[in-house]
């Protein structure tokens, strides 16, 4: 019988070395990354490079068996497998699972090595992108003792068996096949059928790889109303005696992405509506322990979300199971990111097959992500050869879900990658990156009217927020004012097409982006409804909660921004109630109903006041309090700047670093200087490329079409120098000022 045993406890590690004879090194236990603390506290410098992982393995404390594979749930990004000194096997591909048999070299005690690499290089997707690419065995290690005959553990990750229902009518037809490695005569496959409770439904013994079971009056998975889940067990039987086993729970259920109508499942509109999800978390990088995947899950489930965008990479198993559990819908696909490698396309092929392999039985996943943001430099015929083939790939290997790709703003509705997946989505982010808020709707019904019949979806919008408050919140201050009234402007937009098949907030969590050096606390990208140690739910998350969730409650916003200066001031109360009354130190000011569950409320502002928000039953509480001066620990200071917005000459009528690109842009002079600086920037870029690569550092020939112009022009200069450092782009402090004096001749327009 196969036994499974988990050898996280009592490691060796050693940093910064591909000597696997070295033994000075720290003991730790498995999950493990090099990068919990350098990942994440910015200035794109965490460690990425090679680093040792040592075990010994007593045969004697080993039940006995045939074979003996070790399996490594996650090895970021590239890993070397060594028995007492010798390579035995390799990887490349940090976020998927993969098993090595190490049975011929297994002695009395045996010293197992691994070489973990999250180097850069030009093969291992990914190797361009806005989060941090943490090192380290971060997942379980696991030895698997199994019989001669087994199913089987060398192909791609999986678990030998896959389960495909179709539904007809009020039936289900289940299809299930196993592969199985020496079976031997004498020896039969028994499949058996249990439903949620684990009441045995039917039993099949055969010799066959291949059956079907057929469910009368199935239980449909329908989503978070109704997450119901069979499960299937197969084994592989000797006389009466079980020589190897595997499981699967699966959901049975049909869908359809409709270019008019959006999701469909079970042939019910089933909008999905939520949010992306990065894995990692303040303190444990993507080491990540069950209960952090658990309170991720019940979080999400919380602001009442019915979809996740699991990004940018394959993650945990068991993460897809709660997903499964809770009834979420679920994108899943590879970290085919950013910048197309040509000499990358094995890899991207390789971690498609381990993703679908490995997920296959999983019901809560509805489509096959080939890749995101990838056309940021322009397609290009081999760029879309690689997309033509991973889509054949998967509908070769399922036929029962869809592709889809992720796709950057700045592409064009007539690019042909578009036309290559099944379905699409956009990544937009006007009102932050440039534009305005109220382009993300009509940008959408273009794109509509342009494509009737491609179903289109929206896989990432967001803006950041920290804890910076104002009562006149405007474009890139990052505070939780404006990032609250970005996405109430955003869902308004968004939740009434319901021809979008899917919408999903970047991001769920604050996540970590080493290279990230905007918004005042470097390192981290902070578009998250919730921070990045999931202690704070930035208002913005109650604003979700409030369209998506049946959990009655109601939330007033501001509860961090207590000063305030102005006379009269507004509080926003966000509740899934019909109507909200505010009371100030125990008076009524008033009631208040509204339909998009926003409510505002004119306060007088003076002394100290406690306000409550009442629906029904309800309640919730803030306080505020009346200063003469604006308190400075709610504006926005960037942490270890080159250069302040005050350290900036600012000649009335003159053009300056503070001024926004697109406004820059509106005169003859400005275009001819936002040129030389654009050169500027790609012979840094190439100079970057000569060099030594750091996190991030490669040559990208981004090209300064209308649709990347439109998203600059929101950017102030100065903070356009500071975000590029994230492409390993950075300005001297002396540059920067030289920039400033050209600005500083160029006269401002008149205004009209």
């Amino acid at each position: 019988m196969r036994n499974i045993i988990n050898l996280n406890q009592d490691w060796l590690f050693v940093k910064d070395t591909t000597d696997v004879s070295l033994r000075q090194g720290e003991k730790i236990n498995l999950p493990h990354t090099w990068n919990a603390t350098d990942g994440c506290d910015g200035g794109n410098d965490y460690f990425r490079g090679s680093c040792l992982y040592v075990k010994s393995i007593k045969k004697a404390d080993l039940p006995k068996a045939d074979l003996y594979y070790l399996e490594f749930c996650g090895a970021n990004s590239s890993a070397q497998v060594f028995i007492d000194g010798k390579e035995i096997a390799n990887h490349d591909g940090g976020y998927s699972t993969w098993r090595v048999d190490i049975t011929p070299y297994l002695q009395d005690e045996t010293e197992v090595c691994v070489i973990v690499d999250n180097a850069p290089n030009e093969r291992v997707y990914p190797q361009m992108a806005d989060f941090t690419f943490y090192g380290g065995l971060y997942r379980n290690v696991n030895l698997i003792c199994v019989n001669e005959s087994h199913f089987d553990l060398d192909y791609y990750g999986g678990k030998g068996l896959t389960i495909t229902p179709t539904i007809v009518d009020k039936k289900a037809d289940v299809e299930v096949e196993v592969f199985v490695k020496n079976l031997k005569e004498g020896q039969k496959i028994v499949y058996t059928l249990y439903d949620k409770e684990e009441k045995e439904l039917n039993k099949i013994e055969t010799n066959e790889f291949k059956v079907n079971f057929e469910i009368e009056n199935v239980h449909l998975w329908h989503g978070r109303k109704d997450p119901y889940l069979y499960c299937l067990e197969a084994e592989i039987v000797e006389g009466e005696k079980v020589i190897d086993s595997v499981c699967s729970r699966f959901g049975c259920r049909s869908f359809k992405i409709d270019a008019n109508n959006g999701f469909i499942l079970n042939g019910e509109e089933y909008p999905l509506r939520g949010v992306s999800r990065h894995q990692d978390r303040l303190g444990y990088g993507n080491a990540l322990l069950p209960c952090h995947h658990e309170e991720d899950i019940d979080l999400i489930m919380e602001v009442g979300a019915t979809t996740i965008r699991l990004a940018h990479y394959q993650h945990d198993q068991y993460f897809y199971d709660l997903c499964d559990e809770k009834g979420l819908v679920v994108w899943a696909e590879i970290p085919y990111i950013s910048r197309h490698m040509p000499t990358g396309r094995e890899n991207t092929i390789s971690q498609m097959k381990e993703l679908v392999v490995q997920n296959y039985n999983h019901p809560c996943i509805v489509v096959w992500g080939l890749s995101n943001e990838i056309s940021i430099a322009g397609s290009d015929e081999d760029l879309l050869e690689n997309h033509r083939i991973l889509n054949d790939l998967v509908h070769e290997m399922d036929k029962t879900r869809l592709t889809t790709i992720a796709v950057v703003s700045m592409c064009k509705m007539t690019d042909p990658y578009i036309q290559i997946p099944d379905v699409v989505s956009y990544n937009h982010y006007f009102g932050w990156y440039g534009g305005d808020t109220s382009m993300n709707g009509p940008w959408f019904d273009k794109f509509h009217q342009t494509h009737p019949n491609i179903p289109i979806g929206c896989s990432e919008y967001g803006c950041e927020a920290l804890n910076w408050h104002s009562s006149n919140p405007f474009q890139g201050d990052y505070t939780e004012e404006y990032q609250a009234y970005y996405h109430e402007e955003l869902i308004k937009q968004l939740f009434s097409r319901k021809y979008l098949w899917a919408t999903h907030v970047w991001n769920m969590f604050d996540f970590g982006a080493d290279a990230r050096a905007e918004g005042g606390e470097n390192g981290q990208n902070h578009k998250g409804l919730v921070t990045m140690d999931r202690k704070y739910k930035k208002d913005s998350f109650y604003a979700y909660k409030a369209w998506l969730s049946k959990e009655p409650f109601v939330h007033v916003c501001g509860k961090r921004y207590v000063d305030r200066v102005e006379d009269v001031t507004k509080i926003t109360v966000y509740s899934n109630q019909s109507e909200v009354e505010l009371f100030v130190n125990g008076k009524s000011v008033g009631k208040k109903t509204a339909p998009d569950h926003f409510f505002y409320f004119e306060v007088e502002n003076k002394g100290e006041s406690v306000i409550e928000a009442k629906a029904g039953d309800l309640t919730d509480q803030s306080v505020i309090r009346k200063v003469e001066v604006f308190n400075e620990e709610y504006r926005l200071k960037e942490q270890g700047a080159i250069l302040n917005w005050f350290d900036i000459d600012a000649p009335e009528g003159r053009f300056s670093l503070n001024d926004k690109i697109s406004d820059i842009m509106s005169c003859f002079r400005g275009k001819l200087w936002f040129i030389g600086v654009g050169l500027a920037i790609k012979k840094k870029m190439n100079a970057g490329k000569k060099g030594e690569k750091k996190a991030g550092g490669f040559d990208v020939d981004i090209k300064m079409d209308g649709g990347l112009m439109q998203m600059m022009g929101g950017f102030t200069v100065l903070r356009l120098a500071g975000m590029i450092g994230m492409a390993n782009v950075n300005f001297t402090k002396e540059e920067l000022l030289k920039m400033n004096k050209k600005l500083n001749k160029i006269k401002k327009p008149k205004k009209k």
